[in-house]
Formats: structure tokens, C-alpha cells, sequence
């Protein structure tokens, strides 16, 4: 009898185990999904920003309707993999931009401009913190999942180790500020 009733609190106690670390993977998932909507939401305000510049721009010159359409074409709404290659070709956009004010002295004279800048920066760091927090909670449930015992509830139900955000490798190369204007 005694012989029973400790098995039968071990599988309660299993059981109990089984239900908390699938409910701690689950959580785990929430966070690493709520990181990739920040990501989104800074990607959108950067492209904001970034169109808000480019009409301060627009009242100075006439070479930024370039970079402007290239910036609009880069809506959300994407996979993960494409919200990487948007944010690769708004990066692109951006190191363009700058580049264009080197070449126009005057704009950098410009109140509004001036105001836009600091936006666009202040969007640049969201939009990194937004990055190291994704990477933050998949390193999180990565080290969770692979941890024993925890692996083996892990692979019970499927789940596997996420990806962390990367900068592709042009990304990582040096950057050519040069513009033909």
C-alpha cells in the first residue's frame, strides 16, 4: 500500500513538474514573440521618421525623391525574414541620407532638420535595444530548452532552439558613404 502511494505522488509530482516547465517554455515563447513585435514597431517608426525627413529634405533638393520612394516601398507587414532584408535596405537608406547631407551644408542649418535628426537617431537606438532585447529572451529560451531535464519536456513537445536576429554580411562590412549626386 505504501508502495503505491509513493508512486502515485511521484507521477503527481512529475506531472506537476511536466505542466510547469511546459507552461515556463510557453512563456518564454511570449516574450521572444513580444521582442519581435517591438522590432516591428521600430521598424515602423523609423520608416516614419524617415519619410517625415524626407520631406524637409524635399523643400531643400530635389535628389532625395530617390531615397523617399525607395523608403516607402519598404512597408510592414512582413515575415521575419523579410523584416531583416526591410531593415537591411532601410539601413541602406538611411547611410544614404546622411550621405546626401554632407553633400548639402545648408539643410544641416535647418531647425526642422535639425529636430528630425535627433528623431532618426533616438529611432536608431530603439530600434537596436528593440534587436538586443529579441536576442536577449531567445538566448533565454534557448539555454532553457537545451538545459536537462528541461530538454527532455522540451523535445516532448517539439520545440526547438530559435534564431537570433543577424545583420547580414554586407551589413557587417564597412560602409561606402559615397554618392553620386
Amino acid at each position: 500500500m505504501t508502495g503505491i502511494i509513493v508512486a502515485v505522488v511521484i507521477v503527481a509530482l512529475l506531472l506537476v513538474w511536466f505542466i510547469s516547465t511546459t507552461n515556463h517554455i510557453r512563456v518564454l515563447e511570449v516574450k521572444i514573440n513580444e521582442a519581435t513585435s517591438g522590432i516591428d514597431v521600430a521598424l515602423e517608426k523609423r520608416y516614419a521618421v524617415l519619410t517625415k525627413q524626407m520631406e524637409v529634405v524635399r523643400n531643400v533638393c530635389s535628389e532625395e525623391q530617390k531615397l523617399a520612394f525607395e523608403s516607402i516601398k519598404l512597408r510592414q507587414g512582413m515575415s521575419q525574414t523579410e523584416q531583416a532584408e526591410a531593415a537591411d535596405k532601410l539601413d541602406k537608406v538611411s547611410k544614404e541620407f546622411n550621405a546626401l547631407m554632407e553633400n548639402y551644408p545648408e539643410m544641416k542649418s535647418n531647425e526642422n532638420f535639425d529636430t528630425l535628426q535627433k528623431s532618426v537617431n533616438d529611432t536608431e537606438e530603439h530600434l537596436q535595444a528593440a534587436r538586443r532585447l529579441f536576442n536577449s529572451n531567445v538566448s533565454a529560451y534557448n539555454q532553457y530548452i537545451v538545459t536537462f531535464p528541461t530538454s527532455i519536456v522540451a523535445s516532448m513537445t517539439g520545440k526547438a532552439q530559435k534564431t537570433f536576429f543577424e545583420a547580414d554580411e554586407t551589413r557587417k562590412s564597412d560602409v561606402d558613404l559615397s554618392m553620386n549626386i
